[in-house]
């Protein structure tokens, strides 16, 4: 609706907008700014919150914040680095194998028996152990860790300084004061289109492996202990740890600060809220809230009482000295 043939030179949001520029809107918090954005176009998925008299150009779709991002992905690739070879110094094993386009920073460190596919980025001061495979159009920031026999899929992105495959925390008393440790034999394997934010860890298995599957997307600051899955196109905000040999379903959505004992089996679409602490298992379609972590509408009623644990209190020490007045 509006200009056709109108020529767009930059994106922003709603409110910092200037002519030139695209938008979007997806929230009602930001209808006001239909009036005052100076952006030439809007992509909006409400045609009733159109002025009639704006002079605003509007894109009409089914999902504003779901378009608006397929933009931004194409306008990252556009700006996508274009490197590719291999920068020296870097050490590379020569049993390792690196397809066609691959870029590899300087000072990487690529251990023997790697295999890494068509495409993919490893940048600089990244470490790359042995037995490990990476698959294609796969993105390593600068500083990433990855332990040897690790497997990563196509199309995934591991941001700076992420260790993937560090030993799991296992340790058994030997005596009153010292712990053995119990050697972590397994590997990490990650399938296709995951992120994995910076500083994240992600444990090896003791045995077998530990796995993130398909479409997971993991925040910075991230802690999976050893022998967990995270089923697919779950999201983990910062600050989450996930302790050892826990099955998380698929579609969940962990919010930051979020902790989850060990051997626990949660569902699908479940939904948990920021600072939850989850100590049993939870069963699929839940929202759980609190430590320890209940379903939303127990945590509702719960929290009206507790907010009212002062002036209950206050009843009690009334009455008790009513009580002390006419027993004295």
């Amino acid at each position: 609706i509006g200009n056709n043939n109108l020529s767009i030179n930059g994106i922003s949001t709603i409110e910092n907008a200037k002519k030139g520029d695209i938008t979007f809107l997806s929230n009602n918090k930001y209808v006001k700014h239909i009036k005052t954005t100076k952006a030439s176009a809007i992509i909006i998925d409400n045609k009733s919150l159109i002025s009639k008299n704006s002079n605003t150009t509007f894109l009409i779709v089914k999902d504003a914040y779901e378009s608006f991002a397929i933009l931004l992905s194409e306008i990252q690739k556009m700006n996508e680095s274009k490197k590719s070879g291999i920068e020296k110094p870097s050490f590379i094993s020569k049993s390792s194998i690196i397809n066609k386009d691959t870029y590899v920073g300087a000072f990487s460190y690529i251990g023997e028996n790697v295999i890494i596919g068509k495409g993919s980025k490893i940048y600089p001061y990244s470490y790359i152990g042995e037995n490990t495979k990476i698959g294609n159009n796969t993105i390593i920031y600068p500083g990433v860790k990855i332990y040897k026999n690790s497997i990563i899929g196509n199309k995934c992105v591991i941001h700076a300084n992420a260790v993937i495959g560090s030993d799991g925390f296992g340790f058994a008393p030997k005596s009153e004061d010292e712990f053995t440790m119990i050697p972590q034999i397994g590997n990490v394997i990650i399938k296709d289109n995951v992120s994995i934010g910076s500083n994240t860890v992600i444990d090896r298995a003791t045995l077998e492996s530990t796995i993130i599957k398909k479409g997971v997307k993991i925040d910075n600051l991230v802690q999976i202990a050893h022998n967990v899955t995270v089923g697919e196109n779950t999201v983990i905000a910062g600050l989450s740890g996930i302790a050892g040999s826990t099955t998380i379903g698929k579609n969940n959505m962990i919010g930051g600060q979020v902790g989850i004992v060990g051997h626990l089996k949660m569902g699908d679409n479940i939904k948990y809220a920021a600072q939850t602490g989850v100590t049993k298992n939870i069963k699929s379609g839940n929202t759980v809230i609190g430590y320890p972590a209940m379903t939303k509408e127990k945590y509702v009623k719960s929290y009206i009482v507790f907010k009212k644990l002062p002036s209950i209190e206050e009843k009690i020490k009334r009455i008790e000295e009513k009580l002390y007045n006419l027993q004295s």
